[in-house]
């Protein structure tokens, strides 16, 4: 069977160890508000920033990797710790290691950089460009956060977060490229609550959880290089 498979099983076995949560909601079911309506945030467009700027790279598009630039510098994030538990994939055939591979996704001053070369000698997008630098960070909007995790071929990354009920959960997965991962998120019951096996390292989800509580958040890397992802949450 292929490994893609075993992303759930991966995920589930840590769930079975999980401690008991004490909140005192009635935590039966699955942790997800039926027909929640919730606005996207920053996450989101943190995530469709990177979509852009893929985009833009593909087409050689300055002005479409202009625009993710401006967007990722118009949000704030922090960087916070997160406990991860990293473990071989299960079910999966061995992996030869393929390398490092890239250090970090894409920053903003990169993708500005990139739309420099782009544009050429086109002096309409140079001072479109330096006017989105010299706007800078002036105006940006808070609240996400994400942590960085260099995620080997073969392995598995898993963290458990908290979201609060009632309130809209955004999760993004921000890869630099070099190998295409896979993402799984169950609740505290085991419940599947998002899962994409695309093939890209750029993922997406959200959620509206019934109860305060932590989620599973499963990482698989399927490639044969390392992969340096950003995990970032509201």
């Amino acid at each position: 069977m292929k490994a893609r498979t075993f992303i759930q099983a991966a995920v589930a076995s840590i769930a079975l160890g999980a401690a008991t949560l004490a909140f005192a909601e009635d935590k039966t079911g699955t942790n997800v508000a039926d027909n929640a309506q919730g606005t996207q945030g920053p996450v989101a467009q943190l995530a469709m920033a990177q979509s852009l700027y893929n985009y833009g790279m593909q087409q050689k598009n300055a002005l479409a990797v202009l625009t993710a630039a401006q967007i990722t510098l118009s949000i704030e994030v922090t960087d916070v710790e997160r406990e991860v538990e990293n473990k071989a994939t299960e079910g999966a055939a061995e992996v030869e290691d393929g390398g490092d591979g890239t250090d970090a996704p894409v920053s903003a001053d990169m993708m500005l950089a990139s739309a420099r070369e782009l544009a050429g000698g086109d002096e309409t997008v140079l001072g479109l460009i330096e006017d989105v630098e010299a706007e800078g960070a002036r105006g940006r909007i808070g609240g996400p956060s994400r942590t960085l995790s260099r995620l080997r071929a073969g392995r598995t990354d898993v963290f458990r977060v908290p979201f609060y009920g009632n309130s809209l959960a955004e999760l993004a997965i921000i890869g630099d490229g070099d190998a295409d991962l896979d993402l799984l998120v169950t609740d505290e019951n085991g419940n599947v609550i998002c899962k994409d096996v695309s093939y890209s390292d750029q993922l997406y989800c959200s959620w509206t959880p019934r109860w305060d509580g932590y989620f599973l958040i499963g990482v698989v890397n399927q490639g044969r290089i390392r992969n340096s992802y950003y995990i970032v949450t509201n």
